[in-house]
């Protein structure tokens, strides 16, 4: 619910910075998927657009326009077949999402010119292969990125735009422009045409941040607005895999508050949840962007770190320092309250190859932490 009230509050400003910026791991990952289910769904359309040569045949068009047809569908065919085995790739290409959405524009661009070589009017009025615009727009939806999805808009909309004015302005007379079979092209239904463009790549882009917004609310927690389980998981193969290629540490902290249900008691679970709030402020305040604070449950936090163990437990020691040294007041006037966290350390690989296996060593030096009297970090076994 606090998601949907912040995102009701948001200004059409910070709307299309949401759409231009950059993902996060989750939605990166449901897009890498995407991408896969586009690439697929291109490989069955273009298999079908072969019936349509056909279909002119047999319904009497030209042979030339059958040709044309022909040539265009097996072009994009050949081109569908290898962005589906890059897609199988998985987060592979980054730029893939750019290229596909870029190619689905400009093959639907480049039939059209071609229709219009062998009769000028068929370039312009020819309704189903303009529809290629409004599908490329569409399939961005399926990318959870708005940035696909704007560039996909923007760029139909200058190629068909350079696409009219070039083959309006260039009819050296009014008669090439007449056609009983697809009618006069004029500015005014061509103008029609881009203003549709426009409000499917509007309503398109508020499909994608819906669906963003709603990605963004299943990894994030809703009290402290940090990072959740769902987030970690995604977050940290990506995190292994990085490590494994380009070297440097990733180490775990598992965070616990201490005694947090004896002040849930005393001054009651309101008030203890604007006291987790006031100790991941704290946190946050200080955390730099090779640092993750990530909420598990309840009063139990992780925080993932790309230092290694001993330089991690001098970074998770220093925040504990702080935490302990910024006392929570409840309300105004009340006695402040200490609170305290400990904390068990592991590395990766040599405490663990997966997420569960390094929280769950992280967790049996966190109870040594405890059991040797709390407020301290823990990073070898005793």
């Amino acid at each position: 619910m606090l998601g949907e009230r912040q995102a009701h509050r948001r200004t059409p400003g910070e709307v299309v910075a949401a759409l231009l910026a950059r993902p996060d791991e989750i939605m990166l990952e449901v897009g890498a998927g995407g991408e896969l289910l586009v690439a697929r769904l291109r490989a069955v359309i273009a298999g079908l657009l072969l019936l349509l040569p056909l279909s002119n045949a047999l319904g009497g068009g030209s042979i030339d326009e059958t040709l044309i047809g022909l040539a265009g569908v097996v072009f994009i065919n050949l081109f569908a077949q290898t962005w589906l085995v890059l897609a199988r790739r998985r987060r592979r290409f980054l730029w893939l999402p750019f290229a596909t959405a870029a190619f689905d524009v400009t093959a639907t661009s480049l039939i059209l010119l071609m229709l219009a070589n062998h009769h000028l009017p068929a370039g312009l009025n020819s309704v189903v292969v303009w529809c290629g615009y409004v599908l490329a727009i569409l399939l961005t939806a399926l990318r959870n990125d708005g940035r696909t999805t704007l560039f996909a808009g923007g760029l139909a909309l200058v190629q068909y735009g350079v696409i009219v004015a070039v083959l309006l302005l260039g009819a050296d007379s009014p008669e090439r422009l007449i056609s009983s079979d697809y009618g006069t092209p004029t500015v005014g239904n061509q103008v029609q045409r881009l203003i549709l463009l426009a409000i499917v790549t509007v309503i398109t882009a508020m499909v994608v941040y819906r669906l963003q917004r709603l990605v963004e609310m299943s990894g994030t927690d809703g009290l402290t607005g940090l990072p959740n389980r769902t987030w970690l998981l995604h977050r940290m193969p990506h995190l292994v895999d990085a490590v494994e290629h380009e070297g440097g540490s990733l180490t775990l902290a598992l965070l616990n508050m201490d005694h947090f249900r004896r002040i849930n008691d005393e001054i009651g679970h309101r008030a203890g949840d604007r006291a987790l709030r006031h100790v991941v402020g704290t946190i946050t305040r200080i955390t730099d962007e090779r640092e993750w604070l990530v909420r598990l449950r309840g009063e139990e936090f992780v925080l993932v770190l790309r230092k290694p163990v001993g330089t991690a437990w001098e970074r998770v020691d220093a925040l504990r320092r702080l935490v302990s040294a910024a006392p929570f007041e409840p309300e105004r006037g009340a006695d402040p309250v200490h609170l305290t966290f400990s904390a068990g350390i592991v590395g990766y690989p040599n405490d663990g190859h997966d997420l569960s296996a390094l929280l769950r060593n992280a967790d049996r030096r966190l109870q040594t932490a405890k059991r040797e009297g709390r407020d301290r970090v823990v990073a070898r076994e005793t």
